[in-house]
């Protein structure tokens, strides 16, 4: 693996488990030695997590961990919206039915009682978002998703520690496969659409920013 593809995984896993929380300043000297790169490498993977939106320059040498706040959330659930209902209508047209029958019965016997088993769940979803991109088979779609997910990591930290909406994730996302197995577009659109209604007002609400604004947003 190349140092700099090296360094952008470390620091995006670091961000995306909040080690590196928003407003941490990455200096490049700094992070280049922490890293064991030289500062070609890292300032590769910088700008990588830039084109990402994950940090930002604030000088030539000092990057920052970007913030994440409620508009940002709303946002990011606009797109999502718009990608995940229209990815979930095609993959009811063109997936196999059988994947994502086994899907539904992998998220019908899924647990969230745990840390264990929370992250067994999100395993199984990283799963799901798999067989629905080679479902879907377009490139410029998973693109936009991939970029998506990406901030998703993050957001999606805010939620771990409710367990009630965990719960009710997994029957959400039980029912989109379920659809998508029955070919049932219109529904695997729908259920989409109430599972990321319910994902941005539980989010919104754990930060305490829910409002009027969220209304319809997802």
């Amino acid at each position: 693996m190349r140092a700099s593809d090296r360094a952008y995984r470390t620091l995006l896993d670091e961000i995306q488990s909040g080690r590196l929380a928003p407003g941490s300043v990455l200096g490049e000297v700094e992070q280049a030695a922490r890293l064991g790169v030289s500062r070609t490498p890292l300032r590769e993977a910088l700008g990588r997590l830039a084109a990402d939106g994950l940090v930002v320059q604030q000088s030539p040498r000092v990057t920052v961990v970007s913030d994440v706040d409620a508009g940002d959330i709303r946002e990011l659930f606009e797109v999502r919206r718009a990608l995940e209902e229209t990815a979930a209508r095609r993959a009811a047209e063109r997936g196999d039915a059988s994947t994502f029958r086994d899907l539904a019965d992998r998220f019908a016997a899924a647990s969230v009682d745990g840390s264990a088993a929370t992250d067994d769940y999100y395993a199984l979803i990283e799963r799901f978002d798999e067989a629905l991109d080679a479902a879907v088979g377009n490139g410029y779609l998973h693109a936009a998703l991939r970029t998506v997910r990406t901030h998703l990591v993050r957001v999606r930290r805010l939620a771990r520690d409710n367990p009630p909406r965990l719960a009710e994730s997994v029957a959400e996302h039980r029912l989109i496969a379920s659809a998508i197995a029955e070919r049932d577009g219109d529904l695997a659109a729908a259920a989409t659409h109430v599972h990321l209604h319910n994902a941005l007002r539980s989010i919104l609400d754990s930060i305490g920013a829910n409002d009027h604004h969220e209304q319809g947003a997802a």
